[in-house]
């Protein structure tokens, strides 16, 4: 077929598909990995999870700015174009060409299943949107926007209490594992990093133990906020991320903001908590 009777994206398949291997890695994957951290250090303690809420939000006025060039526009557009490849909209000379299948469609169905994932978790967690009426009208009606990143800890943890809701993060965030860890793997291959069998072998285990790893993590701190939000864990949470706001305010590092706090409900809900958990 002649060039010019392609369509756009066929004839810029090579620059298209390097970009969308790129985008996984960097900045996508970076975030997913800074990401899983920061939420692990709940383990650590709450206090030292909201320390980290703390520093991501001094960035001010910038933090949207940052989250939308750093983060959703170049998640978008490795979506979208994981989406048409997967659907054939791009020629597939680049097709799965190493290893077993499964692996190849494994990649393909995870890319799908962390998608859906990321789309449910923004919105069960910040709402997408910050408008204040959007936030009250339509995502906290619906379940979502339940994160408060002044109590972080003790919201998010409640946020997961529900064991389908547990179920469906552990299945998305495991997908998301695995299609960072098998993707670097494939894109060694698609950039020319390691080409010869052995270099792919030596690569395949690296990036295994990669996965395994994050893999670990993701589960302690999917597991260790949600008992977090549980019981004499959530009190204390509360009474740790009110000691810092209210040092901050004193400090002058931070301007009163009710909208990132829970509120009042919060601190009652937790109260209620503990005590159910000390009359068992």
């Amino acid at each position: 077929m002649d060039s010019s009777q392609q369509s756009f994206l066929a004839r810029h398949d090579f620059l298209i598909r390097r970009l969308h291997s790129l985008s996984g890695l960097i900045p996508v994957g970076a975030y997913m990995v800074v990401h899983l951290v920061t939420n692990a250090s709940v383990s650590e303690s709450s206090a030292a999870f909201q320390k980290n809420v703390y520093s991501i939000h001094s960035l001010g006025s910038l933090l949207p700015v940052v989250e939308w060039a750093f983060i959703f526009l170049p998640l978008l557009f490795h979506a979208i174009i994981g989406v048409v490849i997967v659907g054939g909209g791009m020629p597939n000379s680049n097709q799965y060409r190493y290893g077993p299948n499964y692996r190849y469609t494994l990649q393909r169905a995870t890319g799908m299943i962390a998608f859906v994932f990321i789309m449910v978790h923004v919105f069960h967690m910040h709402g997408w949107f910050h408008a204040d009426v959007w936030l009250e009208k339509v995502a906290r009606p619906f379940g979502g926007a339940q994160f408060y990143p002044y109590n972080a800890t003790s919201s998010a943890g409640m946020a997961l209490q529900s064991t389908v809701t547990v179920v469906l993060y552990l299945v998305g965030v495991l997908s998301c594992v695995y299609h960072l860890a098998n993707g670097i793997w494939t894109m060694g291959i698609t950039w020319g990093v390691w080409t010869s069998p052995k270099a792919q072998a030596r690569a395949s285990k690296a990036c295994s133990a990669f996965g395994i790893l994050l893999a670990a993590l993701s589960v302690a701190a999917l597991f260790g906020m949600r008992s977090a939000g549980q019981g004499e864990n959530l009190q204390e949470a509360i009474q740790a991320e009110d000691r810092l706001y209210e040092h901050k305010i004193e400090a002058g590092e931070l301007e009163p903001n009710e909208h990132k706090r829970s509120g009042s409900d919060h601190s009652e809900e937790g109260k209620e908590a503990a005590a159910k958990s000390e009359d068992k």
